[in-house]
């Protein structure tokens, strides 16, 4: 199964806030393959918001690409049963809800494909 949604990588805008309002979620180090910049600039860009589904999923597939695999699949179960749930853009034009994206990176870690998967989406 390809995923072709940015599970990788979402550059997304904080909803309930402003619209006008980013969320770093380390989009460029993602899409880059600096999986360890992303990692301190996700987790130093003030505290990890356990609601936040794109900082969860981002996260998790920078965790996955190093090797993480037990932190991305915890933070990816974060991001299923979150409060907050938004549309996500892929990398394709589509929009997905983030429940199901982040269900599809599970699935992902477990063929092992996420470790791997390079893809850029927005919301």
């Amino acid at each position: 199964m390809s995923l072709t949604i940015a599970v990788a990588a979402l550059s997304l805008l904080q909803a309930p806030a402003s619209a006008d309002q980013s969320v770093d979620v380390a989009f460029d180090e993602l899409s880059a393959a600096r999986n360890s910049e992303a990692i301190m600039r996700i987790e130093s860009n003030a505290a990890l918001d356990r609601d936040d589904p794109a900082r969860l999923i981002n996260l998790a597939v920078a965790y996955a690409r190093e090797g993480r695999t037990d932190e991305a699949r915890e933070l990816l179960d974060l991001a299923v049963h979150s409060g907050a749930r938004y549309q996500l853009e892929t990398a394709s034009g589509d929009w997905v809800d983030s429940r199901r994206l982040a269900l599809k990176a599970i699935a992902m870690l477990d063929s092992g494909q996420l470790g791997s998967a390079a893809r850029v989406a927005s919301r």
